[in-house]
């Protein structure tokens, strides 16, 4: 339990100052309730049980008033302690959360390819919160708890002091420490089951994201039931496993209570055959009780903690995740860039399959260069190279002779603009979605660059215009309407290198013709990589890289290749006869 404790006392470093006062005064509640209610009931009982007729009323009103200014004092300092103890955990968890979704952006594209997008969500959700219930609502009890039983330990020896009931004390005692062991016996058990539970929740969360992001193919393929199917599996495993973690958990409580019960039995037996007066057993009996009742508290606090105590090591394996993509310590200034990109002897892998091959080329500025091959030839890694998404493995990357790992990431990300074959919406305006492409455009500049991609007609013709929101993902636009206010960034980014993986390939004829000609117009003066899956599209390319299992297998004009470079005429004739 220290060793979690440990833990989160670090976290709560930021807030130490609300910590402390949430301590103190929560020991003030503590105080009251473990040394104050038994004085107390003592007082009152003593007046009670012994029938005095003749005290004064202004002294039953004294003692009575006790109890008031107690459980006053215990309320106002317990609220205190919980109020305090609860902004300093949600703000450690929000502190924790911003922590986490930040590193989880500057992690490369290389991470998210062996991670489910399930697993990430469930930990910047689900295990923050377990680890906000650690902070907050055990918290309140590690504030009071502690000081509840000192208090009542001190008067139990007090008691035992006056009235000669030192054995009854070491006898209802006794038992404590043999608490701490079945509580460290199930605490660890229950570390691992609270793993576990939350990666069977990573399963479930991700099981529901994969779901939800295939909407149409699921009712297209008819498998809502196979869906129906799986995602109950998954949740009767999550079930199986928080049932585990119930079982450890409430473990705990009757363990205590029933060493408890022997030590205030024994305590009842001892105290008769020694004639303890009955306000003096009462007194006694009650600080038993607030003895042993912070003990229970303290063993279920200690399972919460060590549940917390593992989802906060599970977000500690992303944040801890190095960001392989390192930034220059004297980065070079981009004042402005040619275009000209060079390959020298580039090799790239994910994990052990090669993806790109000793590739050396030189594309000059300006120059349209279009990446042909099979499906998994390397085209893609060729072009997801140049942004820096991944880090080359061997050989290098230079932009205008400079290594593009000299340039500050962003600085040189700026100078890309980058339209995918299948683009991204964002729930927000249109005129947002476009402004992606530059953050600080006008207006004026957003609605040039939409007219630029032949996409201001559809554009005007929405319920609210450029205002209009698309939806998440873009799911109130059509294919082709999402791809033209993705091309609509691009010339908005005006960049002088241009990344397309096949640009056009979800607009129609016409719309992909007027794309064609704004492409003519926009390129000039850039360097353009077309990742061409359709070979109707590289007509104008005055570059073409032919790919082969990760090798740059030849290059030229479409003429030179097709006499050449047999790949390149088969896949060409496929496509065309």
């Amino acid at each position: 339990m220290l060793k979690d404790l440990k833990l989160f006392l670090a976290l709560l470093g930021p807030y130490k100052t609300r910590v402390r006062f949430a301590l103190l005064v929560g020991g003030v509640a503590g105080l009251c309730t473990g040394a104050g209610i038994t004085l107390g009931a003592e007082k009152l009982f003593s007046i009670v049980l012994n029938g005095e007729q003749s005290i004064e009323l202004k002294r039953i009103i004294l003692v009575a008033s006790i109890f008031p200014l107690l459980f006053l004092t215990i309320g106002v300092s317990t609220f205190l302690s919980t109020y305090h103890l609860n902004y300093s955990g949600l703000g450690v968890i929000r502190d924790l959360r911003a922590e986490l979704f930040s590193h989880i952006q500057r992690l490369p594209l290389a991470f998210f390819q062996t991670k489910k997008t399930g697993d990430l969500i469930a930990r910047l959700t689900a295990d923050t919160q377990a680890m906000q219930y650690a902070l907050t609502i055990t918290g309140r009890d590690l504030a009071i708890a502690p000081l509840t039983f000192l208090g009542a330990i001190s008067m139990l020896a007090y008691k035992g002091w006056q009235h000669d009931g030192v054995v009854y004390i070491y006898c209802s005692i006794a038992l404590l420490p043999l608490v701490i062991f079945p509580v460290r016996k199930l605490t660890q058990k229950l570390g691992q089951k609270a793993k576990n539970q939350q990666e069977e929740l990573s399963s479930v969360t991700n099981d529901l994201s994969q779901n939800l992001g295939a909407v149409k193919e699921v009712r297209a393929f008819n498998l809502q039931d196979r869906e129906t199917r799986r995602f109950s599996k998954a949740l009767s495993e999550l079930f199986n496993s928080q049932m585990k973690v119930v079982k450890y958990t409430f473990s705990l409580s009757p363990v205590v209570e029933i060493i408890s019960s022997v030590g205030l039995a024994s305590a009842f037996v001892v105290g008769y055959y020694k004639g303890v007066t009955g306000e003096v057993f009462i007194a006694i009996f009650a600080a038993l009780y607030f003895s042993y009742s912070p003990i229970k508290r303290i063993s279920y606090l200690a399972g919460e903690l060590k549940k917390g105590a593992e989802s906060l090591r599970r977000i500690r394996e992303v944040i801890n995740e190095p960001v392989s993509i390192e930034e220059p310590i004297s980065p070079v200034t981009i004042n402005s860039i040619q275009g000209r990109i060079e390959f020298h002897e580039v090799s790239f892998s994910f994990g052990a399959s090669p993806a790109l091959k000793n590739a050396s080329t030189v594309i000059e500025p300006g120059c349209v260069c279009a990446l042909v091959g099979p499906s998994g030839a390397g085209k893609s890694t060729f072009a997801n190279l140049v942004p820096r998404f991944y880090d080359v493995l061997k050989g290098s990357i230079s932009i205008d002779g400079i290594d593009i790992r000299e340039f500050n990431t962003n600085d040189l990300r700026q100078c890309i603009a980058i339209v995918s074959q299948e683009p991204v919406l964002f729930d927000d305006t249109i005129a947002e979605n476009i402004r992606l492409g530059r953050q600080n455009a006008t207006d004026e500049e957003v609605f040039e660059a939409a007219h630029q991609a032949f996409a201001d007609d559809f554009i005007k013709e929405q319920p609210k215009g450029y205002q209009t929101i698309v939806g998440e993902r873009g799911t109130r636009l059509s294919g082709g309407q999402k791809q033209r206010i993705a091309i609509a960034r691009a010339f908005l980014r005006n960049a002088p290198i241009l990344i397309l993986d096949e640009a056009t390939s979800a607009l129609d004829s016409e719309s992909e013709r007027m794309i064609q000609r704004a492409l003519n117009r926009l390129v000039v003066g850039k360097t353009v990589l077309i990742i061409a899956h359709r070979f109707s599209t590289i007509k104008n390319a005055t570059q073409i890289l032919v790919f082969e299992s990760g090798n740059i297998i030849d290059e030229g004009s479409h003429a030179d290749l097709y006499a050449s470079c047999p790949l390149y005429q088969s896949l060409y004739d496929q496509q065309v006869h």
